[in-house]
């Protein structure tokens, strides 16, 4: 296998919103990112947490150029809420929507003849069902093929002893999901240089065709033709290019969380001034971060160090799959506490459906004060105030500004979704079991 030339990649992200990229030879690329934060939103609290149930239960050849992935969406419920990417599979193409999930592994789109599966969206997108049949290059994973055994260790696959065909069930909590084949085909990469993105490299690769998708899958206000997982387990895309030396072993995302939404997703690595880690948690399927401690402008909050250990059942998870953030249930209410506490004496406290909410004058940068995740390793993301609240509504021109963090219940499990991740460098370097992130 030739050395890939991603060997030693680095990309350089500065505030000004210009990436360079340094590749092999020495020569310089670059990307635009923006950088910006919401502070207009309007938000149904109920109906954020129903839709973000769905998701915790899931919870080559040498390529020229940096691989990326630009993204549309956002996490505005009342527009998109999710971010998504396109790609595109097979021999000749097939261009599928997918949405972009670092809390799951396998890359499915939807397939022909697929039960349930939508055939119209509320997106501004063209839905289409992958056909192994029109691909000239497609072959469907057998039970004994090696590809299959990709997913025996993480469950992402099994196998159907009656068509001898590498199978897989996905069914998520609030009771819906996924049924469907594996096939093995080409997906066409897009690389950037310099300032031009080009379709010029593919690689063949393991992903899923559903026949039969169930729940809120089936929904047509938002629906796309799939999820793309980037977990880290050895059925994720991320880890077969991987594998085969044709990227590395890290990539990195930004969501931009204004109104404009998008953002971008790179296998490589961005690095900025300022920019820090925190080791993963060993021997657990997802992106779990030791969070240690929280703090509100530099004082600990009171919480049981119970709320931070991890298991199967608790722990902190990094997921950009989940809407909002949530909170290990004996974490919520002391965070809450210390939030209302320091802002007690500029505005005045009210609920709304069961969330503690706040009505202000002001600006609520001025108002409310910053907050401080602490990860193993010296580690800290700051967060400012639009990214742990959600303006819900106005009342005789006040705000309204509800905690946009959430309550796990009967579990002490703490979820980092888009709400936290957004307009954040969030770097997943598992050469090195780390996530970075500014």
């Amino acid at each position: 296998m030739p050395t890939s030339i991603f060997a030693g990649i680095v990309i350089w992200a500065v505030i000004s919103g210009t990436v360079a990229v340094v590749g092999g030879g020495g020569f310089q690329r670059s990307l635009t990112l923006h950088r910006s934060f919401r502070n207009d939103e309007r938000v149904d609290f109920g109906q954020l947490r129903a839709r973000d149930r769905l998701r915790h239960g899931r919870l080559l050849q040498s390529i020229d150029g940096i691989v990326g992935f630009p993204l549309a969406g956002s996490y505005d419920p009342y527009t998109v809420g999710l971010y998504y990417t396109q790609v595109s599979i097979g021999t000749p193409a097939q261009v599928f929507h997918v949405q972009i999930d670092t809390g799951s592994d396998v890359l499915w789109v939807s397939c022909s003849q697929c039960s349930g599966c939508p055939t119209s969206t509320g997106l501004s997108i063209q839905l289409n069902a992958f056909d192994p049949s029109s691909s000239s290059t497609a072959t469907i994973v057998s039970c004994s093929s090696s590809l299959c055994s990709l997913g025996t260790d993480s469950s992402d696959s099994a196998c159907n002893s009656e068509t001898d065909q590498c199978s897989y069930r996905f069914t998520y909590g609030d009771g819906s999901g996924t049924v469907g084949n594996y096939v093995y085909d080409v997906l066409h990469l897009e690389t950037v240089v310099g300032s031009t993105w080009t379709t010029n490299n593919s690689a063949k690769v393991v992903f899923g065709c559903s026949e039969q998708v169930t729940g809120d899958l089936i929904k047509t206000d938002r629906a796309v033709d799939g999820i793309f997982g980037f977990g880290q387990q050895a059925m994720s895309v991320v880890s077969q290019l991987a594998s085969e030396g044709a990227t590395p072993q890290v990539f990195s995302h930004c969501l931009r969380g204004d109104s404009a939404g998008g953002g971008i997703l790179v296998l490589g690595e961005i690095v900025e001034p300022g920019i820090v880690y925190t080791p993963l948690v060993q021997s657990q399927p997802h992106y779990n971060l030791n969070l240690q401690s929280i703090s509100i402008d530099d004082e600990t909050v009171s919480i049981p160090s119970s709320a931070f250990t991890t298991s199967s059942t608790s722990g902190t998870i990094v997921d950009s799959g989940t809407t909002l953030a949530y909170l290990a249930e004996s974490a919520y209410d002391p965070f809450v506490s210390a939030i209302s506490n320091a802002v007690a004496q500029s505005v005045r406290p009210l609920l709304s459906q069961g969330t503690q909410c706040y009505l202000i004058t002001a600006s609520v940068d001025q108002i409310f004060p910053n907050v401080s995740l602490n990860f193993a390793g010296g580690a800290s993301m700051i967060l400012k105030p639009e990214d742990y609240l959600l303006q819900a509504n106005s009342i005789n021109g006040a705000e309204v500004w509800c905690i946009g963090f959430q309550q796990t219940q009967s579990q002490e499990l703490t979820i980092l979704g888009d709400l936290v991740l957004q307009d954040k460098i969030i770097v997943y370097d598992l050469e090195h079991q780390r996530v970075l992130h500014r």
